[in-house]
C-alpha cells in the first residue's frame, strides 16, 4: 500500500517505521523536517495525498486546519484515497472533518490511538477506529501493523474520539486518584511501594495504574505523554461535556489539576505529574 504520513512527532515517527518496515510505500510530510528510517520525506503535505491512504498525525484540530483545510488541499488528493486522521481531535471538528471529507469526494476514517511512544514503537497501539466500513477495510491491513487491536467504533467518526477523549479522562482520574491515596496512606505510615504493592494485585491492576504509579512512587515525571498535551485532550472532553448537556464534576476536577500542573511549568513532563501537586508540593519549582 501507498501511505503518505502528515505529522512527525514521538508517535508519528514510530507509526510511519513501523508502517515502512511491514513494506509498505511511505512517505512523510513534517513541517520541522526530520527523518525516518524505511521513510521517504516529501516536500510539500499535498504530496502524501497521493496514495492509497495518508495518515494525519498532527497536535490538534487547529493544526490540522492550518496545513490542511486553509489550503484547500483535499480536493488536490488522489481518487480514492482514504484519509485516516489519528490526531485526537475535538468531536466537533470531527463532524466538521466528515462534511469536509464527502465534498472533498475521500474516505474518512476516525483513528485515535491509545498508548505512548514505547508502545508505538513496539506496534502494539490499540486503534478506535470509526467510518464507512468500505473506507475501514481500505485501511484496516495497515491499522493492524501499527496495532495490537483495531476496536470498532462504529460508522461515525465523531464516535472514535469521544471514546477516545473518555478514555484519557478517565486516566487522568486514576492517576488523581492514586495521587489523593498517597496523601493518606503516606502519612500514615504505609510506603508508596507497600500501598501500590497492594492496589495493583487486587483492585487495580490495570495498565494505567501500573504505569502511572511507578512514576509516583520514584517521584520522576519524565516526558511520556506531555502534561500539556493532557491538558488539551481534558479540554476537549469539557467541550464534549458541555455540548452533550452534561455536568461532569470529576472531569473539572482533573481539568482544574491539570492546568494547575502546566501553569507550575512541568507542561513538557508527563502527564502524570499532576500527582506532584497533591504528593509532593516541592516538585513544583523542580
Amino acid at each position: 500500500m501507498e501511505i503518505g504520513i502528515i505529522g512527525l512527532g514521538a508517535m508519528g515517527r514510530e507509526i510511519a517505521r513501523n508502517l515502512g518496515a511491514a513494506g509498505h510505500t511511505v512517505t512523510a510530510w513534517n513541517r520541522s523536517g526530520g527523518n525516518v528510517e524505511g521513510v521517504r520525506m516529501i516536500r510539500t503535505p499535498v504530496e502524501a495525498l497521493q496514495g492509497d491512504m495518508v495518515l494525519t498525525m498532527l497536535s490538534d484540530d487547529a493544526a490540522i486546519r492550518s496545513v490542511l483545510l486553509d489550503a484547500n488541499l483535499l480536493r488536490q488528493s488522489r481518487p480514492g484515497l482514504v484519509h485516516v486522521v489519528a490526531t485526537t481531535i475535538s468531536v466537533a471538528f470531527a463532524r466538521e472533518l466528515v462534511k469536509v471529507h464527502s465534498a472533498a469526494g475521500i474516505g474518512y476514517v476516525a483513528a485515535p490511538v491509545l498508548g505512548r511512544p514505547d508502545v508505538a514503537a513496539k506496534g502494539e497501539l490499540n486503534v478506535l477506529a470509526a467510518g464507512a466500513s468500505a473506507a475501514l477495510e481500505k485501511v484496516k491491513p495497515a491499522l493492524e501493523v501499527i496495532s495490537k487491536r483495531v476496536w470498532d467504533m462504529g460508522e461515525e467518526p465523531p464516535a472514535a474520539y469521544a471514546a477516545k477523549i473518555a478514555c484519557n479522562m478517565m486516566i487522568a482520574m486514576a492517576i488523581e486518584a492514586m495521587a489523593e491515596a498517597v496523601v493518606l496512606t503516606e502519612t500514615n505510615g504505609v510506603s508508596r511501594e507497600r500501598f501500590f504493592e497492594l492496589i495493583l494485585g487486587t483492585m487495580f491492576g490495570s495498565r494505567p495504574y501500573q504505569t502511572y504509579s511507578i512514576n509516583i512512587i520514584r517521584n520522576e515525571y519524565r516526558p511520556g505523554f506531555k502534561a500539556s498535551l493532557g491538558l488539551k485532550d481534558l479540554r476537549l472532553a469539557c467541550e464534549a461535556a458541555e455540548q452533550a448537556g452534561g455536568t461532569l464534576p470529576m472531569l473539572a476536577a482533573v481539568h482544574g489539576r491539570m492546568a494547575e500542573t502546566v501553569d507550575a511549568g512541568m507542561g513538557d513532563r508527563d502527564w502524570s505529574a499532576i500527582a506532584a501537586l497533591a504528593v509532593d508540593p516541592s516538585a513544583h519549582n523542580a
